[in-house]
């Protein structure tokens, strides 16, 4: 929670308190009653703000992992590609080199080791026991990327739901001071609509995204 939210509802504490231990009209226990209620409003508030920053910190922690996994995956993934390229053209040469030596012996080792290195591309490309081939790289690298784009978009629907919360604490408190309830509504809307977008990031964290909202 920011600090700035820290100060405003450490004033309206110190607000009530003296509301509380001062010297009012007939209309005292109304108002006391009411600065109550906002007071529980905007602790509330708080409770699913600091849930909304514990998420969404969660999130981005997770979406930076994987994003490194998914970076470590693809460099694995270009290694391999980069061997398996630099044993084909050894083996095509060495296939192109046996068919102009006349010793037939030598020939077919040559052949054999080319088919040797041409079994060992084959296997760089895909290797399913292993999981290590090009083929897999590349899908757990994609499977990476995407649960990291997940998490980010998580990240930012609780980044947009913690700044709904502090705006809606910031405004219950200036309710408690000014004594407008127009501004306790505003804050109970915002606290709606900061659960909106923790439940988007919670459940569906793609949707606005497809929207091109955010």
């Amino acid at each position: 929670m920011s600090h700035g939210v820290h100060a405003v509802q450490h004033e309206v504490q110190h607000h009530i308190e003296h509301e509380e231990h001062g010297h009012g009209g007939g209309g005292k226990p109304l108002l006391d009653n009411t600065n109550k209620k906002i007071a529980l409003l905007i602790s509330v508030i708080a409770l699913f703000l600091a849930l909304a920053e514990m998420f969404g910190k969660s999130a981005q922690t997770e979406g930076i992992s994987l994003n490194i996994k998914a970076s470590d995956t693809w460099n694995f993934f270009q290694a391999k590609t980069i061997r398996q390229t630099s044993l084909r053209t050894a083996a095509q040469a060495l296939t192109v080199e046996a068919t102009t030596i006349p010793d037939e012996a030598r020939k077919a080792a040559l052949l054999k080791q080319a088919d040797e290195w041409m079994k060992t591309v084959a296997r760089y490309e895909s290797d399913p026991q292993e999981k290590d081939g090009r083929k897999e790289l590349r899908a757990l690298a994609e499977k990476y990327e995407h649960e990291r784009d997940t998490h980010l978009s998580r990240y930012h629907h609780y980044e947009f739901a913690s700044a709904a919360y502090q705006i809606g604490i910031v405004l219950a408190s200036a309710a408690v001071i000014t004594g407008m309830m127009a501004l306790v509504y505003a804050a109970m809307g915002l606290g709606v609509v900061g659960l909106v977008f923790m439940a988007l990031g919670f459940f569906n964290p793609h949707f606005l995204h497809s929207l091109h909202l955010i």
